[in-house]
């Protein structure tokens, strides 16, 4: 046993930090969530958060970028620079006509997401709903993520209603009526 007597507290190599604290919190309600009521409940929990955030973080690019809506050919940008802002390390694979592709090697949540695939929900949420609010329809595939044990998240977004989005099992968003 070490002699602890002159060591304080606030000098320890810890890494408990708001942002380490924040993830461990998210993780264990999304487990507590998933365990208690399972994973589409809590799916469908987290994706009415994911839509508040969704709205808020889309009026925020609005008035930065001083738009009434989104321009389409800047939306991938838009997405990948949320993400980058939350260490999510997203990147654009393709973007071309009705469809983005965006790829990741690291989660917003860290390591804290893996075995929690119910906070998937919020990249697909917030993705769609941004997007449906700026082209009146989105479809988000969440095709790999770091949750289910990937190795790093593949998530396509159609903005259109297709032949080739209806091939794939995602979830739809619709602009908002205000």
């Amino acid at each position: 046993m070490y002699d602890t007597t002159n060591v304080s507290p606030e000098n320890l190599d810890l890494p408990l930090e708001r942002d380490f604290f924040m993830r461990c919190l998210v993780r264990h309600l999304s487990g507590t969530l998933e365990n208690i009521i399972g994973l589409a409940e809590a799916e469908g929990f987290i994706s009415v958060v994911g839509q508040g955030i969704g709205d808020e973080i889309n009026q925020l690019y609005r008035e930065a970028l001083n738009v009434e809506q989104i321009p389409r050919d800047q939306l991938a940008a838009v997405l990948v620079d949320l993400k980058q802002r939350i260490q999510g390390n997203f990147a654009v694979e393709h973007d071309e006509g009705a469809e983005i592709l965006l790829t990741s090697t690291s989660c917003p949540f860290g390591d804290k997401v893996v075995g929690r695939e119910s906070l998937c929900m919020m990249t697909s949420n917030v993705f769609g709903t941004i997007c449906a609010e700026n082209t009146h329809y989105a479809k988000v595939v969440l095709e790999k993520t770091i949750a289910r044990g990937d190795a790093g998240c593949k998530v396509r977004v159609f903005l259109e209603d297709t032949e080739a989005s209806e091939k794939q099992n995602g979830i739809e968003y619709f602009r908002s009526i205000k």
